[in-house]
């Protein structure tokens, strides 16, 4: 069996008058987040860290911001091309661990929406999507919530 393990991780800018979409579903907030996409944080890093692993380069190669076909896209539909590219290539996920790091509004309320959410995106087990948040205790970008971050680590295996 072949295994191979992939990083990613992502930022993106908070402002109001955007939604706040994390994790494929969106979380009433007075501020959402920043980006061509949807911007969806932990999509993005999922996406990353999958396209990593299986040596597919990154999001921005796949789905490049400059392109206007992508302009507002649901980041789920990005994780469904991703997940074609990576099975295409015989990887299956191990599992995936994520970490969102954002001070409001509080996460933990909505991780097991967001595990149902993309592990059926995906085609896999919810609990092989381990989803965590932290705040990063009122310092940094993330701390004066003028931004949100997410790390991911995935591992994937060829039979």
């Amino acid at each position: 069996m072949k295994i191979r393990v992939g990083f990613g991780y992502d930022v993106h800018q908070l402002k109001e008058g955007y939604d706040l979409w994390l994790g494929g579903i969106k979380i009433p907030h007075t501020k959402g987040s920043v980006g061509h996409s949807d911007a969806d944080v932990l999509v993005h890093v999922i996406c990353d860290a999958l396209l990593g692993a299986a040596n597919l380069r990154d999001i921005g190669y796949h789905f490049s911001d400059k392109d206007p076909k992508y302009k507002g896209i649901d980041s789920k539909i990005l994780l469904a091309e991703v997940m074609k590219l990576i099975r295409e290539k015989g990887y299956e996920i191990g599992n995936i661990d994520s970490t969102i790091c954002l001070e409001q509004p509080k996460v933990n309320p909505h991780i097991l929406e967001m595990q149902k959410v993309l592990a059926e995106v995906m085609g896999i087990e919810e609990e092989d999507l381990s989803i965590k948040a932290t705040t990063t205790e009122k310092m940094s970008f993330v701390g004066r919530e003028e931004g949100i971050s997410a790390y991911a680590t995935v591992l994937i295996q060829k039979a």
